[in-house]
């Protein structure tokens, strides 16, 4: 999801969500704007020590380590929206790729 860090965002977010899945339980950091617009019966803040954030803030580590135009102040940027979720949707789908295979090499 592209966008500011605002609620415009995070609603906009929660519309692409999966009606399936608003009954799951989610974790989150303490924006503000998450408690706003998730359900609070299933969604909790939470703070790094307890370790239930690990996966997401890993991704984004790798996800700015491999493409520069996702880290903060650089030159490597696109000018249009398009070509910055081009560059995204290839990259997910050489991770997830990448994930299957070496799920596969460990469990065949």
């Amino acid at each position: 999801m592209c966008g500011q860090r605002n609620d415009k965002t995070c609603t906009d977010l929660r519309c692409r969500i999966p009606t399936s899945y608003f009954n799951l339980a989610t974790c989150s950091d303490y924006w503000s704007s998450y408690a706003e617009v998730f359900d609070p019966d299933t969604h909790r803040s939470v703070g790094k020590h307890t370790g239930l954030t690990n996966h997401v803030e890993r991704f984004n580590a790798t996800l700015r380590n491999r493409l520069g135009r996702f880290t903060q102040k650089t030159l490597s940027f696109s000018k249009k929206k398009e070509n910055h979720e081009a560059v995204l949707h290839l990259f997910l789908l050489k991770y997830n790729q990448d994930m299957k295979d070496r799920w596969l090499t460990r469990h065949i």
